[in-house]
């Protein structure tokens, strides 16, 4: 290989070598050991597809195989394709310039490595691996027969399988990891299996992948450090009241209900990407609810008592706490699909303290709810509910690894890559330890969110849910709603979170941002990153909506800024946590957001 002609290559220390390789082994004979005495006593399970693959790539095959000749022709057009790549990589053996057969996609990391396209040997491995994706994953998607979850839990799987399957994934086929075999006589490779074990003893015996350096954050030292207290508490949240940094501030308080599948933090993480510092600078008074995370001792905790004791108790507090009752309120992903749920309750009890409702990347209507959907069928919210019944809750890890799925080779992959193929220690990254830092579920809670809205769409029809003995009916709900989108969002995809601008009775402004579910709304002004759009119609199809869309460089939240304001009230003395009725349990982020799953 032309890239490696000069290297050094360093051989291993054959005494140093044994001594790893015999640590290595007694650790893997431990954990081998270990496992088997999990299955043994029961705790493994006995569902041997627990996310009812099998059949659905059973059905794909029976539609496959009725229709013969379109397989045929898929397989004649890889063919035409492979010859293509053979003549291009003749010419280029041959001293000719020529043009790649197929090319990665813009931003696919994985062939960042020069040697991807100088090396005519990688070169070809790439194509050859980028050909057969293509056709595979578009004979799949082109399959007709197949009901819709079907075809989208095939093409999911597909995908997985595909991403697996990468060059680079593999020792011999990766010219860096290549490379730094031979340059470190096999010491990454040594390296990259004790990562690997130790990930398998850091998750007990499932292989919990280390994404950032966990020793190099700690709450309220270097991330989470936004200057606030907790100033009122329930089983379910804290609620953090933020120290003011303006003189005078808005009215109105500013409530943020975060999702309760993560911790609040997301919303501060450093003070360059903070919301809730950015906010305090703006002149609101900030409140955020940080979700426990809950244990055994929550498990009958229902969707109902989070409303209850996270909004509802939280409102209260608040007019406690600052002598103001109405407020504007932000609500995130699931917080703000909660936040939909209680603006629906309210309306039915008269209760106008919202004066303002933000959505940011959430679901009201679950029609089409994204590839998450892939993982809610009968047969899947069966297993879950009896997995959730041995312990009262879902594990954090289990939704860790459901949504680490959906970016596989950003957020599985490419650490495989780095820890156990190159042998490296991952970097410090604030927002990798927040996804890291997972939480767990009540199962009454997750069993009913799931089942009601994601399965069953019943929060998009009148009275289809009913919360506290409220029907509860989007329809009626108002209040002026400002909701934010993401263009790339896996999640909450943004043309199913525009149907809220056709659920909800009052104003609604939308605002669609470039980027995914956490950079689109995390990204702030200063960063000068991505864009977003704007319409000032709510035209029935969202395509309608960003056909006839402005687009604007940098941050939304100016934007939003701008909109909140003419609900925020005029201006008054800047409040301090702790000088009203409601005095200070304990200085941010709080212990609730402190307890992480393996405490």
């Amino acid at each position: 290989m032309a890239e490696q002609q000069g290297t050094d290559t360093k051989m291993p220390d054959p005494v140093e070598m044994s001594q790893a390789m015999t640590k290595i082994a007694e650790r893997s004979q431990r954990l081998v050991s270990e496992f088997l005495e999990r299955q043994q006593s029961g705790h493994g399970g006995t569902t041997l597809d627990p996310l009812n693959i099998g059949s659905a790539f059973l059905e794909m095959t029976a539609h496959m195989m009725a229709d013969p000749g379109k397989l045929v022709q898929a397989q004649m057009n890889l063919w035409q394709d492979y010859m293509k790549l053979w003549q291009s990589t003749t010419a280029r053996m041959l001293g000719e310039v020529s043009e790649p057969t197929i090319e990665p996609e813009t931003g696919d990391r994985r062939f960042k490595d020069s040697a991807w396209d100088e090396n005519q040997m990688f070169d070809f491995i790439k194509q050859s691996y980028l050909l057969s994706a293509r056709w595979m994953q578009s004979t799949v998607g082109e399959i007709e027969g197949m009901d819709t979850k079907t075809a989208k839990k095939v093409d999911f799987y597909t995908r997985q399988f595909v991403d697996a399957m990468a060059p680079s994934n593999f020792v011999m086929t990766n010219p860096e990891v290549l490379r730094a075999t031979m340059e470190s006589g096999g010491e990454n490779l040594v390296r990259g299996l004790e990562n690997l074990l130790g990930d398998l003893e850091r998750g007990k015996g499932r292989l919990a992948i280390k994404m950032t350096d966990t020793e190099a954050f700690e709450l309220g030292r270097n991330i989470a450090v936004t200057p606030g207290k907790v100033v009122f508490q329930t089983d379910l949240m804290q609620l953090i009241q933020y120290t003011p940094t303006t003189e005078k501030v808005h009215k109105r308080p500013l409530l943020i209900i975060p999702p309760w599948i993560n911790k609040y933090y997301i919303l501060d993480l450093r003070e360059k990407n903070s919301f809730v510092r950015w906010a305090t600078e703006e002149g609101f008074t900030v409140f955020i609810v940080s979700w426990v995370n809950p244990d055994e001792k929550l498990t009958a905790k229902t969707f109902e008592d989070y409303m209850v004791e996270g909004p509802l108790a939280a409102l209260d507090a608040i007019e406690k706490a600052t002598g103001e009752a109405d407020v504007n309120v932000i609500g995130y992903c699931l917080g703000g699909t909660l936040l939909a749920c209680t603006l629906a309750y309210m309306t039915a009890k008269k209760d106008t303290r919202v004066k303002s409702a933000t959505f940011l990347t959430a679901l009201t209507d679950f029609t089409e709810s994204g590839e998450l959907g892939v993982f809610i069928d009968e047969e899947q919210l069966t297993a879950l509910e009896e997995k959730m019944s041995q312990t009262g809750y879902l594990e954090g890890s289990h939704m860790a690894t459901t949504f680490n799925m959906l970016r596989a080779n950003d957020l599985i992959w490419s650490f495989v890559v780095n820890n156990y193929l190159l042998g490296k220690d991952p970097f410090p990254f604030d927002l990798l330890y927040w996804n890291s830092d997972s939480t767990r579920m009540p199962a009454a809670m997750h069993s009913f969110y799931l089942r009601k809205m994601y399965q069953e769409n019943l929060l998009a029809k009148p009275g289809g849910i009913e919360l506290k003995g409220v029907p509860i009916d989007l329809r009626k709900v108002k209040t002026p709603a400002f909701l934010l989108s993401t263009k790339e969002d896996h999640i909450a995809p943004w043309k199913s979170t525009y149907a809220a601008t056709q659920l909800f009775s009052g104003p609604t402004r939308f605002v669609l941002a470039a980027s995914g579910h956490i950079a689109g709304v995390v990204n702030p002004p200063a960063a000068g990153k991505y864009s977003h759009w704007t319409n000032a119609k709510n035209p029935a199809s969202p395509d309608d909506w960003l056909g006839g869309a402005e687009e604007h460089t940098g941050s939304w939240w100016p934007e939003w800024a701008k909109w909140v304001s003419k609900f925020a009230g005029g201006k008054v003395a800047a409040r301090v946590p702790g000088d009203a009725k409601l005095k200070v349990i304990e200085d941010a982020p709080g212990s609730y957001a402190k307890v992480m799953i393996h405490d």
